[in-house]
């Protein structure tokens, strides 16, 4: 057996709860009043649905109970105070079923309500009308039977996914099921083919449920726009039997007009027309055709069909048989003087007229006799039909040709006697000769040889002019003609009828001709260039007819125009301004003697030496023809005086030339040293700068940057860079000159420290020097100065561990090529102090009497490295060398010479103090 249901659950486990309840709350049931109870009170279930109610009391002994409904049960489950029962395929849409019990007498009543709901399974929309026109309404209706409740129940109607109407039912009735909804709606193009469907909408959510929706089947609605008026009809009034005549149909305002019909027909013939469309607009276009049997009056109909709607156009058009005209000819060829007869028929309802003659009636030929010409050959005859049919007169026309045979003429229209070309196009030579049949026509020269091709296309050239016989022959005889072919061409002018270049002579009689080639003959005339007069007849040739002069020539077929160069020739001859009688030339210049002679044509110069160094030699020319002999280069030519010989054909000419050489200026290291070196002092004299040149250069010196400033002896401030120009009429030379002061040592600076030290400290002693060139430093120590220590340049005394034995005194002296100079600087010892002073030269002489046995020098070449050596200095009496220049022969001992030696001005003391630890 099957498990209960989730509601027999619920029903249960109420029930237990109720009975405990009970059971806790015994002693009080006589205090409290009984009651019923019916679980749930209130239900709501789907249509066909099933439900479990549970109905119970607190009453402790019921009598009897149960449950009253008029639904169908399942099953049921009892207890002292309680009852569970299914209810199953409940359809009503609402009931009330009761729980009763009976206790102490009376009856306990619970009352509950069970309604039902149907979902919208059903959805139907009303069918559409199968075309709707454009511009009026339909109706959209839409049925959910069944559905319910009604109250909780929306209806929406849909064009595609756009929402036309929605309605909710709220207020309806509980028991109401099913609803509809209908809409009034417009039709309009844009609903063509468009779907409309109804959604219905199933909203139990307010009641603990779903919501529950449905869709009807898409309906597609049709919507046709078709125009009041009948189709446009265009055909033809009348159809010839066997003819094919366009036909159309057209008609404006159609919607949708790709889904219209068109119909037509001529009679009982449906015709098969192709349907063209423009927006609203349809054009139907088909061939009517017809034949024999269907002669006489037809019915043409359009029907176009939209929508279930139809527009239709009627048209008469009437069917007729026309045969084109016949027309024959009794000898379509005859001989010259033949009769010929020539007749017209067109079937027995048309009226023949033959050359402007009609027929007597309709339906009879009309005839002409001829007697023929040659003048008929080609003479074409007309035959002209007319057919009156529905009102209009109807026309057909034939023709035909009469040849006429006879013998060959050659005219002088179709062949002139004389023909003329212009050279070069091409051209087609006609010689046509009447007769019948055609004549061949044959054009040769009498004597043989060229033949002309008669007819064709070819370019006419001079070989073709002459004179040729025209021969025509056919079947019926022949013609002879002689014509004359002239060709004619431009002028032409070439080197042996007019030279490009003439040479005239000064001097003698010339004429200037040319002759042109061209038909018909040119005429030719020659005009200088930039001049207007034409040159005619002879002349006597001067120099000013050299030229260019311009000959044309010219006839019917052009012209032609060439440049003529006419040369005149004449003997050489000088000009001052183009060979001068002076000549400087300038050495290094690299310039020629320029001597230009006056000579047609350009005569041979040479110019040789006559005298002096120059004789013999060939002086070089600019652009000289002569070939030299023993000449010389620009950069060794001679000064002198030289003949100058212009030769040509036409003669020769001298001239006497002076040459003078002269130079530009030139300085060099010898004349002008690049560096230079005064003595400061000296008396100030100038650079010493000259320069080499012809003539004599002027050589001026300045200092670069700053202005020397004049004054009457050398100072430092002279020193510097100088630029030194030397100029003459040919052009300048310059040189840099770098001037060095020199000048005597000075000692600028002695000068120690630290100023106080204590006994073992350490001192330095400085000595600063300004010379030119730089000096060399020595120092002089008082004898028993023990390690003593020399810079690299000698500038820098050092002590280390200062002692007794390095008091007294210590001289510094500077010496170059000018000279020397020596401050002193002495040390004294006074108990536990070091005293250190300068003093002047009575000091220093006092200093050096006290330790006169004890001096020492330091020379200048004993010790490199700047190291005292404390053996040398206890083991022998002599001056101990500090890397220094050392001391000047004469000094040990005594004082200095006069401005050897110097002292600080105002007793200028510095000093160092030791003191003991």
């Amino acid at each position: 057996m099957p498990g209960p249901s989730p509601g027999l659950r619920r029903a249960l486990l109420g029930l237990w709860a109720a009975l405990g309840l009970g059971i806790l709350g015994i002693s009080a049931v006589a205090l409290e009043p009984f009651w019923a109870d019916l679980q749930p009170r209130v239900a709501l279930v789907e249509r066909g649905g099933s439900l479990w109610l549970n109905c119970s009391t607190n009453c402790p002994r019921p009598e009897r109970g149960g449950l009253e409904t008029s639904l169908r049960r399942n099953g049921t489950q009892r207890g002292l105070r309680w009852l569970a029962r299914q209810l199953v395929d409940i359809r009503e849409p609402e009931t009330q079923p009761v729980c009763f019990f009976r206790c102490a007498r009376r009856t306990l009543q619970a009352r509950g309500l069970i309604r039902t709901f149907q979902r919208p399974d059903r959805v139907e929309l009303v069918p559409l009308p199968s075309w709707q026109p454009v511009g009026e309404n339909f109706t959209l209706s839409c049925r959910v039977p069944g559905a319910g409740p009604r109250a909780s129940l929306t209806l929406t109607l849909l064009r595609g996914g756009q929402e036309l109407i929605r309605r909710s039912f709220v207020g309806e009735p509980p028991r109401a099921r099913g609803a509809m909804l209908t809409a009034t709606v417009l039709a309009r193009r844009e609903d063509h083919r468009v779907n409309f469907s109804c959604l219905a909408e199933l909203d139990l959510r307010p009641h603990g449920l779903g919501l529950f929706a449905n869709s009807s089947a898409p309906r597609q609605l049709r919507t046709f726009a078709m125009p009041p008026l009948s189709p446009s009809l265009i055909a033809p009034r009348v159809l010839e039997v066997d003819s094919e005549r366009p036909v159309t149909c057209t008609l404006d305002g159609l919607f949708p007009a790709p889904e219209a019909g068109v119909y037509l027909s001529l009679g009982d013939q449906r015709l098969h027309p192709n349907v063209t469309l423009d927006g609203d607009s349809l054009v139907a276009t088909a061939t009517a055709t017809a034949n024999a049997e269907q002669e006489g009056t037809k019915q043409l109909m359009c029907v176009v069909t939209l929508g279930g709607e139809s527009r239709e156009t009627q048209e008469n058009l009437t069917v007729y048989s026309f045969p084109a005209p016949l027309l024959t000819l009794s000898e379509p060829e005859a001989p010259e003087g033949k009769m010929v007869t020539i007749s017209c028929w067109a079937g027995a309802r048309a009226l023949v007229t033959l050359e402007g003659i009609p027929a007597a009636v309709p339906g009879q030929p009309a005839e002409l006799q001829l007697n023929v010409t040659k003048n008929d050959d080609k003479r074409g005859f007309f035959c002209d039909a007319a057919l009156d049919v529905d009102g209009e007169t109807l026309r057909k026309n034939q023709s035909s040709e009469l040849r006429v045979l006879y013998a060959p003429r050659l005219d002088d229209l179709d062949c002139p006697r004389s023909w003329t070309w212009p050279e070069g196009p091409e051209q087609t030579l006609h010689c046509e000769a009447r007769g019948n049949p055609e004549p061949s026509v044959h054009c040769a020269r009498p004597e043989g040889g060229a033949v002309l091709a008669l007819g064709l296309l070819g370019p006419v050239t001079r070989a073709l002019a002459g004179t040729y016989r025209c021969t025509a022959v056919n079947g019926q005889g022949q013609a002879v003609k002689d014509v004359t072919l002239t060709v004619e061409y431009a002028p032409a002018l070439d080197s042996v009828g007019c030279p490009e270049h003439i040479t005239w002579l000064e001097g003698t009689e010339a004429s200037l001709s040319c002759v042109a080639h061209g038909v018909p003959p040119p005429s030719v005339s020659c005009v200088r260039s930039g001049k207007e007069e034409v040159m005619e007849g002879p002349l006597r040739v001067a120099r000013e007819h050299a030229g260019t002069y311009r000959c044309e020539a010219i006839n019917a077929r052009g012209s032609a125009a060439k440049n003529v160069a006419v040369t005149v020739e004449y003997g050489p001859s000088f000009e001052e301004l183009g060979c001068p009688s002076n000549w400087t030339w300038v050495e290094g210049s690299g310039k020629l003697f320029s001597c230009e002679v006056d000579g047609k044509p350009e005569p041979r110069v040479e110019c040789v030496g006559s005298e002096g160094v120059s004789e013999g030699i060939v002086l070089p020319l600019v652009s000289s023809n002569s070939g030299p002999r023993n000449s010389m280069t620009p950069g060794n030519l001679s000064p002198g005086i030289y003949l100058c010989n212009a030769t040509n054909r036409h003669g020769s000419t001298v001239k006497t030339v002076v040459v003078s050489a002269e130079s530009p200026p030139q300085m060099d290291e010898s004349s002008c040293p690049s560096h230079q070196t005064w003595l400061e002092g000296a008396e100030a004299t100038a650079l010493a700068c000259s320069a080499r040149g012809r003539p004599s250069p002027r050589v001026r010196c300045s200092r670069e940057g700053a202005a020397r400033l004049e004054r009457l002896q050398v100072s430092r401030e002279d020193a510097g860079t100088y630029r030194c120009v030397a100029t003459n009429a040919h052009g300048t030379d310059s040189r840099t000159v770098t001037v060095g002061v020199e000048y005597r040592p000075v000692v600028a600076e002695l000068a120690a420290s630290p100023p106080s030290v204590r006994p073992g400290g350490n001192f330095t002693l400085t000595c600063r020097a300004e010379a030119w060139p730089p000096a060399q430093i020595s120092w002089r120590a008082p004898p028993g100065a023990l390690n003593l220590g020399l810079s690299s340049n000698n500038s820098t005394l050092s002590v280390a561990g200062a002692m007794g034995s390095h008091g007294g005194e210590y001289e510094c002296a500077a010496t170059n090529a000018h000279g020397r100079h020596a401050r002193r600087i002495t040390v004294r010892v006074a108990g536990p102090w070091l005293w250190v002073a300068v003093g002047g030269a009575a000091g220093g002489a006092a200093l050096l009497a006290a330790g006169a046995g004890l001096a020492f020098y330091v020379q200048s070449t004993a010790c490199k490295k700047g190291e005292y050596n404390v053996q040398e200095a206890e083991s022998s009496g002599e001056a101990v060398c500090l890397n220094g220049a050392g001391g000047t022969p004469g000094a040990e001992g005594g004082a200095e010479t006069p401005g050897t030696a110097e002292s600080p001005a105002d007793g200028e003391v510095f000093a160092i103090q030791l003191t003991s630890s």
